[in-house]
């Protein structure tokens, strides 16, 4: 794509519809931003800069998303889409093309976008428009009696006859910067909402004798504006079904694809099963083999190949190696590794944690700030003490350890190689490798004891 594109995406919208104290362009889709999702798709172009016109919530937005590569160009008053454009046409030089993007139009895809700039080539304007049969809102785009495309009719300002157009405009256009311009300056805002209308320089382009084309836009679903939380939940639904799409068509095995949640990227290997109602967010990268039970919830981790996630499991910022399984019910919080065979059982938490080849914590246990060695065996109710009050510390378990349920392992603290410690157990100094550590009371039995008994009511 030619290095002198410029992108232009106006988000600087109050979006009041969405009865949200957060910015619309911030309203989440897929589990980010509606402006990162343009921004995106504006990028797939190389152009040679990305401008952003912000406004509502200016700091929140530049807060949330001021790592992006775009210029920020505050528009402190709303005064229409045409002014709007115009406060970033002082970093567009002259010799470039100009494409509007919008930043409540997550969908859009760079292939559409593509089109419409081959379409807008030799010093044409260019706009993305789209037939349905039911116009609503938009605006109507006006043809002469050779069809050729003279101007665009807001719906607020429309005749009645207008309003039968089915021709809409997306808002979308590309035009030569200086031409643009020049039609940006002669713009007025004597119209229903007294504003600078973008739309208007349609008819000054036409007027002008410059060519203005009209290509159409890939599918309704591309084109579509968030305007409440209605349209997000619409357009939500929509981009699920695509990362759905996307999964069965790289072989991914989905039990039911209108009950499964991507809020990220996700990398499948071959023969990969997901059940119902699970969510992957962030980056989750799984293996050859991996099945995942249904309700489970994965967040920026690694699963291994041939590995079994069962059944209401929350994985978050973990690896999983080769041949492992987790749950049902557990949860690894960031830190947790896997290495390959070991099990993490039911009702599990670990944290920040390194289970060795072949171990198994089974089942009702904490493991955390802790290195667990290979052929580990940790009984069910164990729990390592790793936090004092103010500061946590490590605990060390060494190969084939065996701990024994309801133990306690206050670090720090080390349980030696093939060290066994006895149930019950609160190990507060380190147990040597190959014995027997026990810390409890020695049990012992009362005869002639007898239990309380409670009074008989007169």
């Amino acid at each position: 794509m030619s290095k002198s594109l410029h992108v232009i995406v106006l988000a600087a919208g109050q979006g009041t519809r969405m009865r949200s104290s957060l910015p619309k362009v911030l309203q989440p889709l897929g589990g980010r931003p509606l402006l990162t999702h343009v921004v995106e798709a504006a990028e797939a172009l190389e152009p040679a800069r990305i401008h952003v016109v912000y406004g509502h919530g200016a700091s929140q937005v530049q807060s949330a998303l001021g790592y992006l590569d775009v210029n920020w160009v505050l528009q402190e008053q709303q005064l229409g889409t045409g002014h709007a454009v115009d406060q970033a046409m002082a970093d567009v030089p002259d010799d470039g093309e100009v494409l509007v993007l919008y930043g409540d139009v997550p969908l859009i895809k760079s292939h559409s976008l593509k089109d419409l700039l081959t379409a807008g080539s030799d010093e044409a304007l260019a706009l993305l428009t789209l037939v349905v049969d039911e116009p609503g809102s938009y605006g109507r785009i006006l043809r002469d009696d050779d069809n050729r495309v003279v101007g665009i009719v807001e719906a607020k300002d429309a005749t009645r006859d207008q309003l039968f157009i089915n021709e809409i405009n997306t808002g979308i256009m590309c035009a030569p910067a200086k031409q643009l311009r020049s039609w940006l300056a002669q713009l007025n805002n004597d119209n229903a909402q007294g504003e600078y209308y973008l739309t208007d320089v349609v008819a000054l382009a036409a007027q002008a004798g410059t060519r203005v084309v009209a290509g159409q836009a890939g599918s309704p679903d591309e084109v579509q504006g968030i305007n409440n939380k209605a349209d997000l939940a619409v357009a939500e639904r929509v981009l699920q079904r695509q990362h759905a799409e996307a999964l069965l068509e790289a072989g991914v095995t989905l039990r039911d694809p209108a009950r499964f949640d991507q809020r990220g990227t996700v990398t499948a290997g071959a023969d990969v099963s997901i059940d119902v109602n699970v969510v992957l967010e962030g980056e989750v990268i799984l293996g050859d083999g991996v099945t995942i039970g249904p309700n489970c919830v994965l967040r920026n981790c690694r699963i291994g190949n041939r590995t079994n996630i069962l059944p209401s499991s929350v994985i978050e910022h973990a690896v999983i190696g080769d041949n492992c399984q987790v749950g049902p019910f557990a949860r690894l919080r960031p830190g947790t590794v896997m290495e390959a065979r070991s099990k993490v059982g039911n009702f599990v938490e670990t944290k920040k944690s390194r289970l060795g080849v072949n171990s198994k914590v089974g089942h009702l246990a904490y493991v955390g700030d802790a290195t667990v060695g290979a052929d580990v065996n940790i009984g069910a109710g164990v729990i390592t003490c790793n936090y004092d009050g103010a500061n946590k510390h490590e605990t060390i378990v060494g190969d084939g350890a065996f701990v024994g349920s309801n133990s306690s392992l206050v670090a720090p603290v080390e349980i030696g190689s093939h060290a066994t410690i006895g149930a019950g157990s609160v190990i507060t100094k380190n147990a040597p490798p190959n014995t027997l550590t026990v810390s409890r009371n020695r049990q012992s039995s009362i005869d002639g004891w007898s239990r309380p008994r409670k009074k008989l009511s007169q």
